[in-house]
């Protein structure tokens, strides 16, 4: 039996003679997800052999650099964190990280922001997943054998602004939230997230997603906030820059995360208001 590429979230988006392709990614995957023979299911190969433009949340050049810029702004030049975190918080963390001496060493220099997304990381990790095997760099592959442009739907620097202008509450809850759980149970979440993707419906990922944030949130007002800002404010401006790009009878690609595209105010949705219609292909 010939292994299956995973289902993935696709819609095919269409107004008139526009067409826009939207797939959600992980950052993170397993090989199984891609195999070799057929790393994605039909309909999707067809769509990357019928878009001149493949549009990324970042464009390659950009993602090349994006870790300097990441050390740039989320790295202090001293032990910045635990003077940036109420006492418990950084109690949190530090005994979170008690067995990696390296890293709590690397996180002490971290913001708040930085330190959360380093948090997420590990335990995407610690769930067996790999960056190799994410979406994106899967997607590049197949797509450079047909010779289109890959471009972003945000610079580098409105992405880094997403992270940099949140206020010291903000980043406090964004980390706080990852450490409400264990290890393991913030492990099962990476999994969880990664079946849901598998199966590929947008909508079951977004209301995952927003039960998931309600369970986790330590102050409602400010989760909603990082939401808005990090999401939403984002959805829109992912919609925006498809609408420039998208042409008639030269249907534009979209990779983006998946947990962009469900729910009320997910980029499916945005579409629609946009006069789209749009339907899981």
């Amino acid at each position: 039996m010939r292994q299956q590429p995973a289902r993935m979230p696709f819609y095919v988006a269409t107004r008139g003679s526009t067409t826009i392709y939207v797939l959600g990614t992980l950052h993170v995957g397993d090989p199984a997800d891609y195999p070799a023979g057929q790393p994605f299911r039909a309909p999707i190969l067809a769509a990357l052999a019928a878009s001149p433009t493949l549009a990324l949340e970042l464009s390659p050049d950009e993602l090349l650099v994006s870790q300097d810029d990441v050390s740039k702004y989320g790295v202090c030049k001293h032990d910045c964190l635990p003077g940036l975190l109420p006492e418990p918080l950084w109690h949190k963390l530090a005994l979170r990280l008690r067995g990696n001496p390296a890293a709590l060493d690397a996180i002490k220099k971290m913001r708040p922001w930085l330190a959360s997304l380093v948090v997420e990381t590990y335990d995407s990790l610690s769930a067996g997943l790999q960056t190799e095997y994410g979406t994106e760099a899967q997607l590049q592959n197949v797509y450079l054998k047909t010779r289109g442009k890959i471009v972003g739907l945000e610079t580098l620097a409105q992405q880094m602004r997403a992270f940099t202008g949140l206020s010291a509450a903000q980043q406090r809850e964004m980390l706080a939230q990852d450490l409400v759980q264990t290890p393991a149970q913030n492990v099962e979440d990476v999994r969880t997230l990664h079946r849901l993707w598998r199966v590929g419906d947008a909508d079951a990922i977004a209301a995952w997603q927003a039960a998931k944030s309600e369970k986790l949130a330590r102050d409602p007002r400010v989760s909603n906030s990082i939401d808005n800002r990090i999401v939403y404010e984002r959805n829109r401006r992912f919609v925006a820059r498809m609408l420039q790009l998208a042409a008639p009878n030269k249907p534009l690609f979209v990779a983006i995360g998946a947990l962009h595209l469900g729910g009320p105010k997910g980029v499916l949705q945005l579409l629609r208001q946009h006069g789209f219609v749009v339907e899981a292909s």
